[in-house]
C-alpha cells in the first residue's frame, strides 16, 4: 500500500478530535488526497453499531465483537481501498482504543483480542498513531463543559485511568508507531508538538 494510515488515540477528553481536521487541511495544502474517518463508524453498518455501543448495555465480550465487526466493515469499504490508492487516512481511533477500553477499562481477554486483531486486520497497523495523554480528572473536567456523557464518558476515574494505562502498554509495545502528546497544553501547543513529531518521520 502506498498512502499513510495515521490514527488519533486517547482517553474521552483528551482533544485529539479538534486538531484531526486541522491535520487534514495541512496535508491536502500540500497535495494529498485525505479520508477524514472515525471508529467506530466510517461506512453506515459501523455507524449502526456505534449507536448500540454508545447507547446500549452489554457486557466487554459483546462490545469487542461488535467493534471489531464494524472495523471489518470499515477496513474493507473505506480504509483499504483509499491506501492502495496511495491516500492519506486519518482515523478517530483505531485497535489501540479496543485494546485500551475493552482490554485495560473493562478487563477483557487481551489475548482473545490480539486473535481478533489478527483476523480482522490481517496484519494491517497505522503507519503513524498519536496518543494525546492526558490525567484522567482534567479530562473530565473537558467533558463535562462540552457535553452530555454516553455510555462510555458516563465511567468513573478508575476507568479512565485503567485506559490510560492500556494506552501506554500499547506503546510500550510497539514505541516507533506512536507519537506521544501532551495533551494537558493549550491547543496550540499540542499541535506543535504534533507538527513536530510529523516533520521528525520526514512528512
Amino acid at each position: 500500500m502506498t498512502g499513510r494510515f495515521i490514527t488519533f488515540e486517547g482517553i474521552d477528553g483528551a482533544g485529539k478530535s479538534s486538531h484531526i481536521p486541522r491535520l487534514a487541511d495541512w496535508l491536502q495544502a500540500q497535495g494529498r488526497t485525505v479520508l477524514v474517518t472515525r471508529e467506530p463508524g466510517g461506512t453506515p453498518l459501523a455507524e449502526t453499531l456505534r449507536e448500540c455501543l454508545l447507547h446500549q448495555s452489554m457486557d466487554a465480550m459483546t462490545e469487542a465483537l461488535l467493534v471489531f465487526a464494524a472495523r471489518r466493515d470499515h477496513l474493507q469499504q473505506q480504509i483499504r481501498p483509499a491506501l492502495e490508492a496511495g491516500h492519506t487516512v486519518l482515523c478517530d481511533r483505531f485497535t489501540d482504543a479496543t485494546f485500551a477500553y475493552q482490554g485495560a477499562g473493562r478487563g477483557f481477554d487481551l489475548k482473545v483480542l490480539t486473535q481478533l486483531e489478527a483476523w480482522v486486520q490481517s496484519g494491517l497497523q497505522p503507519d503513524l498513531t498519536f496518543l494525546f495523554d492526558l490525567p484522567s480528572a482534567q479530562a473530565a473536567q473537558r467533558r463535562a463543559a462540552v457535553r452530555a456523557a454516553d455510555r462510555f464518558e458516563a465511567q468513573d476515574e478508575n476507568f479512565f485511568d485503567r485506559v490510560r494505562s492500556g494506552y501506554q502498554l500499547r506503546r510500550a509495545a510497539q514505541p516507533g508507531r506512536f507519537a506521544l502528546l501532551d495533551a494537558s497544553q493549550t491547543p496550540a501547543e499540542v499541535w506543535t508538538q504534533l507538527r513536530r513529531a510529523l516533520e521528525a518521520r520526514g512528512w
